[in-house]
């Protein structure tokens, strides 16, 4: 009988719930996979548009995962800082197999010391933080440096999640997934990028977030 796979996403208050359902849907049907939401506690966690996900297991009771997968949101800002959470990604990443994340969840590997010397995908938005924590950004949708997979914002969780599937159950269990659930993606806009979605449209988003930039800029270390 084959092993179970222990995949574990971080799970925090203000998460992009995107960033963790997308993938974790995708990752729920690779063979002998097991999908573990993990919290400091098991209480009810609002994600970044109000409604909450309930953690599957605590940092204290998690077992030993595959995968540990850290996925973005506006709650970043507070966990590149939070000892107790950084603690445990160092812990779980000394032996997953994979180390891995979405969006700007980059920034919380980076800053439990993850990143040092590897390269990695973010959202555009706060790509050019990555260095303060000794990473390489890289623009795509997945980065893969070593066991290190990373996905670019919110939606590229989903070409993370079939990658990782490839690289879990091989290439054929991935295509089957990505039929099954129909991924064919045809977005009625093409500015999904702030290559094509233009100067205007660019300086618009980044004034709407001009305030939680500074907060997050608050918080970063010295570039290392």
């Amino acid at each position: 009988m084959s092993e179970t796979i222990h995949i574990g996403f971080l799970l925090f208050p203000k998460v992009t719930q995107l960033d963790l359902t997308g993938p974790a849907q995708i990752l729920s049907r690779v063979p002998q996979a097991k999908i573990h939401l993990v919290w400091k506690d098991l209480q009810p966690v609002a994600t970044d548009v109000g409604f909450t996900i309930n953690p599957t297991t605590t940092f204290a009771d998690c077992p030993q995962l595959d995968v540990l997968c850290v996925p973005g949101g506006f709650g970043v800002t507070d966990q590149v800082v939070d000892d107790e959470t950084l603690t445990f990604l160092r812990s779980q990443g000394e032996n997953a197999r994979y180390v891995t994340s979405v969006c700007n969840g980059s920034l919380i590997l980076g800053a439990a010391g993850l990143l040092k010397g590897y390269q990695s995908a973010c959202h555009w938005l706060w790509r050019k933080y990555l260095p303060y924590y000794g990473a390489e950004p890289v623009v795509a949708r997945v980065v893969r440096d070593r066991n290190r997979i990373s996905g670019g914002g919110v939606t590229a969780g989903i070409d993370f999640g079939l990658v990782l599937a490839a690289e879990l159950a091989g290439e054929e269990t991935a295509k089957t997934l990505q039929l099954a659930f129909e991924y064919d993606p045809q977005p009625p806009f093409d500015c999904g990028s702030p290559e094509r979605a233009g100067p205007d449209l660019v300086a618009r988003l980044l004034a709407v977030q001009e305030e939680r930039i500074r907060g997050f800029e608050a918080r970063l270390p010295s570039k290392t």
